[in-house]
């Protein structure tokens, strides 16, 4: 099969595209012919040797597909050859044949095309884990989204606003901003013009946000748990404002306020199989409805995953950036 490894770290021109022998599916594990990938932050850190994947795992870049069912081991009951699915991976996505423990296999939901699916399952895993499995985010309550616009960020915005909470949330463009309006947002606040701090606090009559989903770390430590509510749950997703931050422990006893953070690329597989199950029951129903959606910014095929990466790193994509494994695969850029 085709895959896309990272032999040595570097910028986007150090992805190739190499023949790597077909996996087979031992007990418990099925093969997936990928029709569709997704681009995640997590790939660019470990095409960079950042963020190796967990011991076991394939080197093939790649936290999610869909496609077809080509093969199953044993024990594996759930699933046949032919069913049309999508995947949460721990790596293997930019491969032509993916090798997934079963638990992580999920139904396309029903009304989404196979390609677009492909973009789903670590936004939907992720942002349902997070904010609700975890955090647990209710009805009436406030979410502040940092990074509006990404895949991750126009995911939470639609979910939670379609199980009722008020969001807020920041963006560094007015496209952006207006994009995450029209997906629900209460409140869209410019990072680089606005102090979201004073934003939330105007939102909420001064209250602040009950559950923030953070992507930044460090950067932004201090001043998310000022923007928390009295027993606010900040929860941490992502470091790319860095690894190190001081905390006044005082202003978050004060709020009896919690910080939690989240990987969910190392979990146990029985853990993301609880996760995939919970998705399936509860988000798969909105996302079917039309309620929740996928925005896909560009799809190309899996030899141009480089430039896939340079549109992710250049930050100014809306939505999911998709690779298709066809080797026709059309080429679409544009929110």
């Amino acid at each position: 099969m085709r895959a896309v490894i990272a032999p040595d770290p570097g910028g986007p021109d150090a992805l190739v595209v190499a023949d790597l022998p077909d996996p087979e599916p031992g007990p418990g594990e099925l093969v997936v012919d990928m029709a569709a990938t997704a681009v995640n932050r997590a790939d660019t850190l470990q095409r960079q040797g950042f963020y190796p994947p967990p011991p076991g795992a394939s080197d093939v870049l790649g936290l999610e597909c869909s496609g077809v069912v080509s093969a199953v081991g044993e024990g594996v009951d759930a699933w046949s050859v032919g069913d049309e699915v999508c995947a949460l991976l721990a790596s293997g996505g930019y491969g032509e044949k993916v090798l997934v423990p079963a638990g992580q296999v999920m139904p396309v939901p029903a009304g989404l095309d196979l390609v677009t699916a492909g973009a789903l399952p670590e936004v939907a895993c992720t942002v349902w884990s997070n904010v609700f499995m975890i955090a647990g985010l209710r009805e009436d309550e406030t979410l502040l989204v940092h990074g509006g616009g990404g895949g991750i960020g126009t995911f939470a915005i639609q979910l939670a606003h379609a199980l009722g909470a008020r969001v807020v949330t920041t963006a560094g463009s007015e496209e952006k901003l207006e994009v995450c309006r029209s997906l629900g947002a209460d409140v869209a606040v410019n990072y680089k013009e606005q102090d979201f701090v004073e934003e939330v606090a105007k939102a909420t009559d001064g209250r602040g946000a009950d559950v923030i989903l953070d992507n930044m770390g460090a950067k932004y430590l201090p001043r998310n748990v000022d923007a928390l509510a009295t027993e606010g749950r900040l929860v941490v997703i992502g470091m790319q404002g860095g690894t190190k931050a001081e905390l006044d422990l005082g202003v978050l006893m004060r709020k009896r306020g919690a910080v939690i953070a989240t990987s969910l690329r190392a979990r146990p597989v029985d853990e993301k199989a609880a996760i995939c199950a919970s998705v399936v029951e509860h988000v798969w129903p909105v996302v079917a409805d039309g309620a929740v959606r996928v925005l896909v910014h560009a799809t190309l095929p899996l030899e141009e995953a480089g430039e896939a990466h340079r549109i992710m790193e250049a930050s100014d994509h809306i939505g999911k950036i998709v690779l298709t494994s066809g080797r026709t695969a059309p080429r679409k850029v544009g929110a």
